[in-house]
């Protein structure tokens, strides 16, 4: 069955599961990286991105992260009874970082881990997977997932986006004959890369030609001469993969040069963010994306308590949906822990028990509806695999699509995977 046919589409409105409770028990505060071996205490560790080029999304990111679990320690005692215990240091987006990082987490206790970012959890993987220490990061790569070992992805990753926009694209905006001429702006990181390995997967599939690819850093200032040779072979449509500052520089290039309006442009979910459009103003009017979680002010059963802890903590972060990921991320790995205590109990805690009978233990967790359901498929890294379109209007995202299930692309399987 080719990958077009095999998309399952499902109504937003249909993925009104319950949202499951951790059990409670005490109180306390989870937000520090206090280093006490308190007894009743679970150890987590968050390398996060909080300073350097990408801190316009690790932040929010690890605000949200932390106000869920102080939500979870301080209003639902916890996790059976125990507080979790947050060991959290900033990467700074820095790959030489996230490797010291990983190895003190490991040092200190945790239990698993999580990156926001999937260049941050390429420079983790290697070191966990030799160690059998789980985790799981929020944004996602193909090289993260594929072979599947100890790392995991919060999300769908970004060759899913790429698969998810593309079919889109073809089904309800291509308007005209043969096979539309796709370019594509990739960051020269593994958030880039993970769109380039799907297009080279399935792009002959769903008949879409690829033209040759442009890249860019993450301190680009201007993508004038990139988009300038991109201009030259006449585009259909532009495909970015990128965090949110690179990508507006690449639409207000696009617009400078008279590509846009009049090419179709496409996001994946890295850059898809209120902060794409504070740094693009205007420009970015019409342009679509993906994104795997609801919209702020979405009627979905944890939209009120996440959007109190936003407004009380980090009001600054309201309306940025990369807030929402990682709020998703803090439930996420409660009932990893909860999962994993059930099973084996608090003082048989290990990472690989952690693994085991925690996170393979996953079976459609419902985030409060904030994303799709949550579950370990054997062979199948990704925790999720809903991703909806989106499109910026009046200086919104708005416009979602139904929920798209991405099914599973065996990269491991193509001779240049990883190449």
């Amino acid at each position: 069955m080719s990958y077009k046919k095999s998309l399952k589409v499902a109504l937003a409105i249909s993925l009104t599961l319950t949202i499951v409770m951790i059990p409670v028990l005490s109180s306390g505060c989870a937000v520090s990286s206090s280093e006490d071996n308190t007894v009743n205490k679970v150890k987590v560790g968050f390398s996060i991105c909080y300073t350097g080029v990408a801190a316009e999304k690790g932040r929010p990111m690890g605000n949200a992260k932390l106000d869920c679990m102080k939500y979870i320690n301080e209003e639902l005692g916890g996790v059976a009874g125990h507080q979790i215990e947050v060991v959290w240091r900033d990467n700074e987006y820095d790959a030489a970082k996230a490797v010291t990082i990983l190895n003190e987490l490991m040092d200190k206790g945790c239990l698993f881990f999580t990156t926001n970012s999937s260049k941050m959890m390429g420079a983790s993987m290697e070191i966990a997977n030799r160690a059998d220490f789980p985790g799981f990061t929020v944004f996602s790569s193909p090289v993260c997932t594929h072979p599947p070992q100890h790392i995991y992805a919060q999300t769908p990753d970004y060759g899913d986006d790429w698969a998810a926009f593309a079919t889109n694209y073809l089904e309800n905006i291509w308007q005209g004959e043969g096979k539309p001429r796709m370019a594509m702006h990739l960051l020269s990181n593994p958030t880039g890369y993970g769109a380039l390995d799907a297009s080279k997967a399935l792009a002959d599939e769903l008949g879409i030609e690829i033209l040759p690819v442009a890249e860019h850093t993450a301190t680009t200032i201007s993508e004038m001469e990139s988009l300038t040779r991109i201009k030259a072979l006449n585009p259909d449509v532009l495909f970015i993969s990128s965090t949110p500052q690179p990508t507006s520089i690449i639409i207000q290039n696009a617009v400078d040069l008279g590509m846009y309006p009049g090419i179709t442009i496409g996001c994946a979910h890295a850059s898809f963010t209120k902060k794409l459009i504070d740094f693009a103003g205007a420009d970015a009017e019409g342009v679509y994306g993906t994104f795997p979680t609801v919209r702020w002010g979405e009627d979905v059963p944890a939209m009120a308590k996440m959007t109190e802890y936003c407004q009380q903590y980090h009001p600054d972060d309201y309306g940025n949906m990369d807030y929402i990921t990682s709020w998703a991320e803090g439930l996420i790995v409660a009932e990893i822990l909860r999962l994993a205590i059930e099973n084996v109990g608090v003082d048989n805690l290990t990472p690989q028990a952690v693994e085991e009978y925690g996170i393979k233990k996953l079976s459609n967790f419902d985030v409060g509806s904030l994303q799709g359901p949550v579950s370990y498929t054997p062979g199948d890294n990704r925790l999720t695999k809903f991703n909806r379109i989106y499109q910026i209007v009046n200086g919104e995202i708005t416009n979602p699509s139904a929920w798209v299930e991405a099914p599973l692309i065996k990269y491991e399987d193509f001779d240049w995977f990883g190449k």
